[in-house]
């Protein structure tokens, strides 16, 4: 085969280009650390590095929104503490107050004490966190959420929405809690009924929080019982005042202290000496908020009271109180086991965040072991190539002539 001399140059200087080019990319990956200068140097790593920067950038963005979740959450398990406290020292006082050897006057400075225990824990239940943001408002972040009338009556303006924030792929979890959930919709009496005596009654008959016996029986109905003393003897009547109908083997029943008194699935106990005309009412539970219960136990501990009905106005409140606390606690559990869940993805986030970029460097990130001794070489190559072009094309029949 015949090779011209221009054949033989263009060779020569295209090869010696392509040796160029290799020498200048091997030279820019060292100096910007950067293996994949563009997608042309190797298509599958950028593929694969562009699918491994965007799982990076979504554990990014989730791992920041553990921090907006956690930081509203910690504010409102500290808040709730501190509402636990407050109830705590409620309940101490209205068990105090039940002391025999108190007067009216004592109950009732023990009422003004609590009265600003109630201006406190409304208080905490408009805190806000960092931002400004109510901590119980719902998505109504910036409104006041419980508001007292003139008339003291405490109203929650929120709502109950319930701010989800993805912290993991397939997790969203609640970055606060509804007020209405915290503070308003607690159960009264013992969460399926609640016992109360009337105030006008005159004798000295103590009734229990109650219990139940058989939840297939309950009606859900609302009863009175009523006491009679005719001749020296005690007797009770259970009459269904939503139907208005006595409760079969419940009329002139004989009554003795300290008795049970059962009945359509549901008992109680009484205590002590009913008078002729007294009454008392059992009824389905209702919601009632923690800030009616101090209300009325402040109302309970300020009224002139004597004997049982002191004892089952401050029964019936402690019940209360004991409701309400059982709630925040319950509430403080949910929010400590969503801090618990965010510190071990958290620490799962962290983890993963790691190998993506170990991932991502081995990627597109400079081997500077292999890419000098590349560039040496290539180097050393080009050299070579560049003294052998200038001896050949020095060969020419005109050399000779």
């Amino acid at each position: 085969m015949r090779i011209s001399s221009n054949t033989i140059f263009d060779n020569n200087v295209a090869t010696l280009g392509a040796q160029q080019a290799r020498l200048v990319q091997t030279q820019q990956q060292i100096a910007s650390g950067r293996r994949l200068l563009t997608a042309a140097s190797d298509p599958v790593a950028a593929t694969r590095a562009l699918d491994v920067t965007q799982a990076d950038a979504i554990n990014t963005q989730q791992t920041a929104n553990r921090g907006t979740v956690k930081d509203p959450l910690s504010i409102s398990e500290s808040t709730l503490a501190s509402v636990t406290l407050l109830l705590q020292d409620v309940r101490t006082a209205a068990v105090a107050a039940g002391n025999a050897t108190l007067t009216n006057t004592d109950r009732a400075t023990i009422g003004k004490n609590l009265n600003g225990r109630l201006q406190e824990l409304i208080g905490l239940a408009n805190s806000t966190d960092g931002s400004g943001n109510a901590l119980y408002a719902g998505f109504q972040s910036k409104t006041t959420p419980f508001v007292a009338s003139t008339a003291g009556v405490v109203s929650y303006q929120g709502d109950d929405g319930q701010r989800l924030v993805q912290v993991d792929p397939g997790r969203q979890i609640a970055a606060n809690d509804s007020g209405a959930d915290v503070f308003m919709r607690i159960k009264d009496g013992n969460g399926t009924f609640a016992t109360q005596a009337l105030a006008t009654n005159t004798g000295g008959g103590i009734i229990s929080a109650g219990s139940v016996l058989n939840p297939a029986a309950l009606t859900g109905n609302a009863y009175s019982v009523s006491f009679a003393v005719a001749a020296g003897a005690t007797t009770y009547s259970v009459t269904n005042t939503t139907t208005g109908v006595p409760v079969a083997g419940m009329t002139a029943q004989p009554y003795t202290s300290g008795q049970a008194i059962s009945f359509d699935g549901l008992q109680f106990n009484m205590q002590g000496a009913p008078a002729n005309g007294d009454s008392f009412t059992v009824k389905p539970s209702a919601n009632q908020s923690v800030f009616k219960t101090l209300s009325d136990l402040i109302t309970t501990l300020s009224t002139p009271l004597s004997g049982a009905n002191v004892s089952n106005g401050l029964a019936s409140g402690i019940v209360n109180v004991d409701n309400a606390l059982s709630n925040v606690l319950n509430t403080r559990s949910s929010i400590g086991a969503r801090l618990n869940e965010i510190d071990s993805l958290q620490a799962s986030g962290d983890s993963i965040g790691v190998q993506l970029k170990q991932s991502l460097s081995a990627l597109q990130d400079t081997d500077y072991n292999k890419a000098i001794s590349d560039l040496n070489q290539q180097q050393t190559t080009l050299q070579a190539a560049q003294k052998s072009f200038a001896q050949v094309s020095n060969l020419s029949m005109f050399t000779y002539m």
